[in-house]
């Protein structure tokens, strides 16, 4: 049994019993709870996310170190990271419109008036000044334990042009690296082999504490929401990959299945970040060069999920308060969210936040937003998926447009694959 199927399995069976728990409804002092759900099952799913993130700094820091110091050319960097920046924005861009004219259409805010308010505190939202100045770390350790991504991709971006100018000193340093860089992989390769029960523990924890009721009622947001990201991952991204790439988008999201389905159960793009950069490299066949840059990049800036979700959100609270949005307020949606992805990078729960930000600049109230985070846990594992696809098809268009994509490896069904040891 391979990889993926084995995550499915580990799945489906957390689904199950969490359900089952869901529906004895056992009382929370009940041993059951205490030793099952609060114990083993709550325990494991910590430790797998936890084994995934200790990965995380190491391997970004490590990567794009590597990365940048086979990119002497300075002009080849900044070509690099123009495209990539440009290419996040525009997807993001596409994502907020195409959510914007199905809430539209829909109009989930009008079939939501027995929806009960819970209570939200909306998160400040940063300051953009102070966001760029933050981007350069000024003590780098404190960023690395501080698991700062963006200092860090600035510092190892620094550091690796100036090893690849340092001649044969610089030479040594960069052979160390890249040693490490292979240990790493390997690590990786080992921590993927405990998705499957990571995975079996997460789902059996969180389908044990959905709320059904609010996903009746807010079923029209729900499948908004869901039909959005459905059109982005199965319209957008194959359309991007065929026409920019020339790839074969089936090909791709067959490779892509490990780090979607951890994705959809971690509902964290950091957590899933080793795993994708991985897969990026070994099974798709980007260089190490463009995905180190791209990948950890698109971690921390690129939501076009959450972007979805936004949009969907902005209308449907819109409705929900009888007020009525011009078009100047749709195209300040588009322009404050798209740059808000940027913005916001660095922010614990940036997505509310930037739902915040939007639901402000519209003049929209910001309480609103606890009429949907009733359901957002469950929608938050889908658009993690959306969002870490994304990133994978934004970095093979930019090797392929840099030519550094191997077809030998994308081609070859076996590439990169985590074989069971048995």
């Amino acid at each position: 049994m391979n990889l993926t199927s084995r995550i499915l399995l580990g799945m489906g069976g957390g689904v199950l019993l969490g359900v089952l728990f869901k529906v004895a409804a056992f009382d929370p002092s009940h041993w059951a709870v205490d030793f099952v759900l609060n114990g083993v099952m709550s325990v494991g799913g910590t430790l797998f996310i936890a084994s995934l993130k200790v990965m995380v700094v190491p391997l970004v820091f490590v990567s794009l170190l590597c990365g940048a110091s086979s990119l002497s050319d300075g002009t080849s960097l900044g070509r690099l990271g123009g495209k990539t920046l440009a290419l996040y924005l525009l997807t993001t861009a596409i994502a907020i419109s195409m959510a914007l004219a199905l809430a539209l259409i829909i109009a989930p805010g009008e079939r939501a008036s027995d929806v009960a308010p819970m209570s939200f505190d909306a998160a400040p939202a940063p300051d953009l000044t102070q966001v760029i100045v933050d981007l350069v770390p000024t003590n780098p350790v404190a960023a690395m334990a501080e698991g700062n991504m963006l200092q860090i991709i600035v510092f190892a971006i620094i550091l690796g042009i100036a090893i690849a100018r340092s001649g044969e000193p610089g030479a040594r340093v960069k052979s160390f690296f890249e040693d490490l860089n292979g240990v790493l992989m390997k690590l990786i390769t080992m921590l993927i082999q405990l998705a499957p029960y990571g995975v079996f523990c997460l789902m059996t924890t969180l389908f044990s504490e959905i709320g059904w009721q609010d996903i009746l009622k807010l079923g029209a947001y729900f499948l908004t929401v869901v039909l959005g990201l459905a059109l982005h991952l199965g319209l957008v991204y194959p359309t991007l990959l065929s026409t920019l790439a020339r790839l074969s988008p089936i090909r791709f999201f067959t490779k892509m299945r490990e780090p979607m389905l951890v994705a959809f159960s971690t509902a964290s793009s950091g957590a899933t970040l080793p795993v994708t950069l991985r897969t990026v490299e070994h099974r798709i066949g980007v260089n190490n060069e463009v995905a180190s840059f791209v990948i950890p990049l698109g971690a921390t800036v690129n939501m076009d999920g959450t972007a979805i979700m936004q949009g969907v959100a902005t209308v449907f609270i819109a409705q929900f308060y009888n007020v009525d949005l011009v078009m100047t307020d749709y195209l300040m949606i588009v322009l404050t969210a798209t740059m808000a992805s940027i913005g916001t990078a660095a922010v614990p729960g940036v997505g509310l936040v930037m739902l915040a930000m939007v639901l402000t600049q519209v003049g929209l109230p910001v309480e609103g937003i606890m009429l949907i985070i009733g359901v957002d846990r469950l929608l938050d594992m889908m658009r993690t998926a959306v969002n870490v696809t994304g990133d994978a098809t934004v970095a093979a268009i930019i090797a392929r447009s840099e030519g550094r994509f191997d077809d030998r490896v994308f081609l070859d069904p076996e590439a990169g694959q985590v074989v069971q040891k048995g």
